[in-house]
């Protein structure tokens, strides 16, 4: 009988999560036997994804960057990645910003409504401020001296700090390019067979990804707010969403335009990332998988994955600036009298577009971000708590949309470098490993 394909392994594993929460929730002890038995193994599927990210940044990349033996074609790959990154974040924050305006979800909160939830949230609020003062403290310059690490196993020990360790791997493939070919193939050798050990060990880890987000949805269940602040929020969310869904949309049509791919074969090729993207709701979690299935089943050659996929995990946050815009609009429509006149709806899509160069890939980064972008445009800091009870299932789909970019990205600079198999290759290799 065929296998089963991960991604509906790992859709039936959501779904049997939410099923078993569900009907333990029903009992006294249910909620605490899921804490306590349940929940650690989402924690540690996490964890072992979390694990293995950091090397497969250093040796991807310092692979990636070896095999392309040229630097002019590093900075032609480079310029375009991020061109197209920026390109992309702009168009989601304006996506965001027509919808919020259009529905204009503030006006469905009520005054009792807006206090239970402040009151609620205020100590999440208080967080998030205390964490986005020191970011508006920083200098100017301090991104770019945050951007060099004094101690390379200080930044790998930290998975925040995926910024510096790409510049290190950066920084240590072209060198190995500059050297002379013979003094560079021992350790180029090793970096070979260093990214052949933990590509391996992501397939390892996937046999255990249906059990995983098993685990992650049940706990997710027992832990949500109560339904009557949700119904509250109902509208917020569904802007968010459908800008979202609107997103994914516009990387199908960008995969189409500029690599000939049908929709069907980029979702196809990209669902079992997006479906662990939406159970971790970690961009950096789900890189391996990421890579896996934009290199055997998207056709993105590894010299070119290795290098794009790595750094849109950091910078390239679309559903997270997408989701900023949609909540500093939806908390001013609560709080201010009138809409946002244009200057600040335009100040909101320059910061958000930069905060997300800032965002860590991890969970719960946007909401710190969220509060430069509130400051920028003069909105109440205090609007944070209205988000917070349904902030974790947006993070879950904006981290969907995150992976979503970087795939399609990687596909279009892949076509413009001859960076990119042809389907019937993808097809070919794909039936020559089922074979073996």
């Amino acid at each position: 009988m065929k296998k089963l394909a991960l991604h509906w392994q790992i859709l039936i594993g959501m779904a049997l999560g939410v099923i078993f929460a569900l009907v333990l929730n029903q009992f006294d002890w249910g909620a605490g036997f899921i804490e306590d038995w349940i929940k650690p193994f989402g924690t540690i599927f996490i964890n072992a994804l979390k694990l293995i990210a950091v090397p497969l940044i250093l040796a991807s990349l310092i692979k990636g960057i070896s095999d392309l033996k040229d630097i002019s074609k590093i900075s032609k790959m480079g310029l375009r990645t991020i061109g197209t990154y920026i390109v992309t974040t702009v168009i989601a924050v304006s996506i965001g910003l027509v919808i919020v305006n259009i529905v204009k979800p503030g006006s469905t909160i009520d005054e009792e409504t807006k206090n239970s939830l402040i009151e609620s949230y205020s100590a999440d609020t208080e967080i998030a401020q205390q964490n986005a003062q020191a970011q508006k403290d920083a200098g100017p310059l301090d991104a770019l001296v945050n951007l060099v690490p004094d101690n390379i196993f200080g930044a790998a020990s930290e998975n925040a700090n995926m910024l510096q360790v790409i510049f290190f791997a950066i920084f240590f493939g072209v060198c190995l390019i500059l050297i002379p070919e013979k003094t560079a193939k021992p350790v180029k050798d090793f970096f070979d067979g260093f990214n052949e050990i933990i590509l391996k060990m992501i397939d390892i880890i996937m046999l255990t990804a249906p059990f995983g987000v098993f685990a992650l949805l049940a706990a997710l269940v027992v832990e949500a707010p109560s339904p009557d602040l949700f119904a509250a929020l109902g509208m917020y969310a569904l802007c968010v969403v459908g800008g979202l869904f609107l997103m994914i949309v516009v990387y199908t049509l960008l995969v189409f335009l500029f690599t000939g791919r049908s929709p069907s074969f980029f979702i196809n090729g990209i669902s079992p990332a997006q479906l662990l993207a939406f159970s971790t709701s970690s961009s950096a979690a789900t890189l391996p998988v990421t890579m896996e299935r934009v290199e055997d089943h998207l056709g993105v050659k590894r010299e070119v994955s290795s290098f794009v996929l790595p750094i849109g995990a950091t910078i390239n946050m679309d559903g997270t600036s997408l989701y900023q815009a949609v909540a500093a609009v939806f908390i001013a429509q609560v709080f201010l009298p009138g809409d946002l006149d244009l200057s600040t709806q335009l100040g909101i899509i320059a910061t958000a577009t930069l905060a997300s160069i800032g965002s860590a890939a991890v969970p719960g980064a946007g909401i710190v971000m969220l509060v430069i972008v509130l400051a920028q445009a003069g909105i109440p800091e205090a609007g944070l708590a209205l988000i917070f009870a349904v902030d974790r299932p947006l993070d879950m789909c904006r981290t969907t949309v995150n992976v979503t970019g970087d795939a399609a990205v990687s596909m279009v600079v892949g076509k413009s470098v001859d960076g990119l198999k042809t389907e019937e290759q993808v097809a070919e290799e794909l039936r020559a490993e089922e074979e073996i």
